[in-house]
């Protein structure tokens, strides 16, 4: 099965087959390194996602009751097709979405932590149980998968987000339906047969294409049971209310913008390396990206805009054909005209351009969405820029004069999916893992992104619900629980009417 056949068959997964689009809409799939068109998708109608939502509803009794070793079993397999099929697939992310090898390659190891911890999921379905809490009664609690469920994974991670979203749905026996960005289909697409030859039963791994119709199916049919959204805040907040308002689950992560607060007594060339990869990787299209650096001090701010800008003048952009290239392009043009706004309008503001990157020089084409690496100094938290989300390579610096200044201007933000802070001082690091109002905190580390075992999620609205992507909440999140109280009577025992409650007073 090679990589152009899987460009040419873009179509949905439904009931372990791929199915051809009704709907008669479509939706370019770009090359960002081109520009060139290299796909189209179809956009399912509503009734499409009525019929996949049917088919997954069928097949989800018989896996509910599959052994949770045999599901494990499944997942474990498919792990290890993920991994055979490696090269691939980082072909396939690289051709939809622009990235770098080695950002492909990145993806998908932190994608399969999620689905590490998926193989755990006996361990993680364990039930409580008590003897004798009142009356000779035992007490007991078991955990259940909810159903159909619907993950919406976004276009900047096209492998490692789908994995996280629903590794656990499905190790815990839920069916799951995928609808993926229409910008980046054929990652979905293609690890969905890597799903089927892993021996997942048809109905319970469906991918749906589609636009805002297919995903308000999606929040209003009563079959679903619960959504996963990752993606941009104003739509996390549709999703959410949304979806809660049909009484269901809901964990929609939305934006983040995520600062690194810089110490006088950091180390001024480690951070700034640390910075760089967090700050420019992947284009910035990540929503753990750091947003700018918050320098404590004007001499530390100037040392250390001094230090960045000789490094991102160094920095090289192109496509991801080019091994000496740090990052390729944005998205779609629509998402670098945005930035080049973004950058023009804090200028305008008042802003200071370090290094300009609007018009980069690509050394193999300039048909992509290519912008190159840029730095604005002496921002203010007025500004767009510094309040608004930039989903791309366009990062700031904002001077304070203490850390209790930087701690109370993120605290303000709306945003609050992560932060860090490079220092030396340890009574300065614990004030701020303690003081500061974010989901993910970090010291030291440039991406406090956690590991696959550990819950991730933002606050304030950088997550709506109270769901989790990774981490052992995840299998709360995708089951229901049920408690059971037993009692078994003797032939002796002696009957008679009572009207309490039993309780671990009743003897």
């Amino acid at each position: 099965m090679t990589v152009e056949q899987k460009v040419k068959e873009l179509h949905h997964f439904i009931n372990g087959e791929l199915v051809a689009g009704k709907s008669g809409r479509f939706s370019n799939v770009y090359n960002p390194s081109t520009g060139e068109v290299i796909a189209q998708v179809p956009l399912a109608a509503k009734e499409e996602v009525k019929n996949a939502i049917e088919m997954a509803k069928k097949a989800f009794p018989e896996w509910r009751n599959t052994s949770s070793g045999k599901r494990a079993e499944i997942v474990m397999r498919f792990r290890q097709l993920v991994k055979e099929n490696e090269e691939e697939l980082i072909q396939v992310i690289c051709t939809e979405s622009g990235k770098t090898k080695e950002d492909a390659k990145g993806e998908i190891t932190r994608g399969l932590e999620s689905v590490d911890l998926a193989i755990n999921a006996p361990h993680l379905l364990k039930g409580d149980y008590s003897v004798n809490v009142g009356g000779n009664i035992n007490a007991y609690s078991t955990k259940s998968p909810i159903g159909v469920v619907a993950a919406i994974s976004p276009f900047n991670f096209p492998v490692m987000v789908p994995f996280a979203q629903t590794s656990m749905a499905v190790a815990v026996g839920n069916a799951v339906i995928l609808k993926p960005s229409e910008k980046v289909p054929m990652s979905a697409l293609f690890f969905s047969e890597l799903w089927k030859r892993a021996g997942l039963p048809d109905g319970i791994w469906t991918v749906i294409n589609g636009d805002k119709e297919a995903v308000d199916e999606l929040l209003a049919n009563p079959t679903v049971q619960a959504i996963s959204f990752v993606g941009s805040t104003p739509v996390a907040e549709y999703i959410y209310q949304t979806g809660t308002s049909y009484n269901k689950r809901v964990a929609a992560f939305g934006g983040g913008k995520n600062f690194m607060i810089v110490m006088p007594d950091a180390d001024l060339e480690k951070t700034a390396n640390a910075f760089i990869g967090a700050a420019y990787g992947a284009a910035s299209q990540r929503c753990m990206a750091i947003s700018g650096a918050m320098v404590v001090g004007k001499e530390t701010a100037d040392q250390l805009v001094a230090i960045l800008k000789e490094m991102i003048e160094n920095l090289k952009v192109g496509p991801y054909t080019d091994e000496e290239v740090d990052f390729g392009p944005v998205i779609t043009q629509q998402s670098k005209d945005a930035v080049i706004g973004y950058i023009n309008r804090s200028i305008e503001e008042g802003a200071k351009v370090v290094v300009d990157g609007r018009n980069p020089t690509i050394c193999q084409t300039s048909k992509g969405f290519y912008l190159g690496p840029t730095l604005l100094d002496e921002i203010t938290p007025s500004m767009e820029v510094f309040q608004q989300e930039v989903f791309g390579p366009a990062r700031i610096v904002v001077r304070v004069e203490s850390l209790q200044e930087a701690i109370d201007l993120i605290n303000d933000h709306e945003l609050g999916n992560g932060v860090t802070i490079f220092t030396k001082n340890g009574a300065a690091a614990r004030k701020f893992q303690e003081e500061i109002e974010v989901g993910m905190v970090g010291v030291n580390v440039p991406i406090p992104i956690p590991v696959g075992y550990y819950n991730f999620g933002g606050w304030k609205r950088s997550k709506f619900g109270e769901g989790f992507m990774f981490g052992p909440d995840q299998a709360r999140f995708f089951t229901k629980s049920k408690t059971i109280s037993e009692k078994w009577l003797n032939g002796d025992d002696e009957t008679s009417t009572t009207f309490a409650f039993p309780s671990n007073s009743t003897k």
